[in-house]
């Protein structure tokens, strides 16, 4: 018969400690480079609620012949009365309404954020972000 010893399977501290550092060098390269993009992800929020936005003022403009007026605005899309666009409407990454022109004076409609000012014009992060630069 052969007896067999038990090994001590375990972990040192030192391979621990290597791991470790292992992952701080990693985390040090990938944490600088997330952490950096809240603007824009902020950026992307507003683009792809101009564009959901967009399309439910095409949907309105199919089943009724025109956009909506600027009195009627853009809450006529969740409107119980008519036929119902969007579910609710969204608000802007900096907790704004969306801005709504017909006649709008970059497109037949501007729909647009002020941006983190919530001034007209502006620059960088303050930027107006409307569906006449979205590919910027």
């Amino acid at each position: 018969m052969m007896i067999r010893r038990k090994v001590n399977q375990a972990f040192t501290l030192i391979e621990i400690m290597v791991v470790l550092i292992i992952i701080a060098i990693m985390a040090s390269f990938v944490i600088p480079s997330v952490i950096n993009r809240p603007d824009e992800a902020r950026l992307t929020k507003v683009k792809n609620d101009i564009m959901a936005l967009e399309g439910a003022l095409d949907l309105y403009k199919l089943d009724n012949g025109r956009y909506p007026s600027n009195s009627e605005g853009l809450k006529i899309l969740i409107s119980k009365e008519e036929n119902t666009y969007l579910k609710r409407l969204p608000l802007d990454p900096w907790s704004h309404a969306y801005q709504y022109d017909n006649p709008g004076r970059n497109n037949k409609i501007d729909i647009y954020s002020f941006g983190a000012d919530q001034a007209p014009g502006g620059s960088g992060i303050d930027k107006d972000i409307g569906n006449w630069n979205l590919n910027e």
